[in-house]
């Protein structure tokens, strides 16, 4: 498992799919925060106040990992993001089922007729907190903007001293 985690290509695209999953997840969010602020209501989760909050944070957050994980800048805080939400997203799913509510998910459209939840979708978010999650532990730095960032970094402070 300790040579996967340090493959730098399992690793890049793991990172290239998970922020392209993020980025396209956001983008319909961003664009109509109300009709995701209608999304989040269906779960009947939060009250009004939260859900506006969470309509309007967290396309944001989405957007702003996903181009974190691509670049690999601050992956680590970004994959525990990413794996935070999607155990949150999980949850809700599972009480939603339960309750047997018959929802769209609002993952990545706000179309009431797409996406409906169901098992699928929760084995889908498994699959994501195992990717993310991978992320996380990952010690490949190869293709990372922080890399250079650490290498321009010491480049910087050898020629000051």
């Amino acid at each position: 498992m300790k040579s996967l985690l340090a493959n730098d290509y399992v690793s890049v695209a793991v990172r290239v799919f998970i922020g392209f999953v993020f980025i396209f997840a956001s983008i319909d969010k961003a664009a109509d925060p109300e009709a995701f602020a209608g999304s989040i209501n269906n779960y009947r989760l939060l009250g009004e106040d939260l859900t506006t909050l969470a309509a309007t944070i967290l396309p944001w957050v989405e957007l702003l990992c996903g181009i974190a994980v691509i670049a690999g800048v601050f992956m680590r805080g970004s994959a525990l993001l990413l794996t935070s939400l999607l155990v949150i997203f999980t949850a809700a799913i599972v009480s939603a089922l339960i309750r047997g509510l018959d929802i769209s998910c609002g993952c990545f459209t706000q179309d009431p007729e797409a996406g409906k939840i169901g098992w699928t979708k929760f084995a889908e978010n498994l699959i994501l907190i195992a990717l993310t999650t991978f992320l996380f532990y990952s010690t490949s730095v190869k293709f990372t903007l922080q890399k250079y960032l650490s290498e321009r970094a010491n480049l910087d402070t050898a020629g000051h001293r």
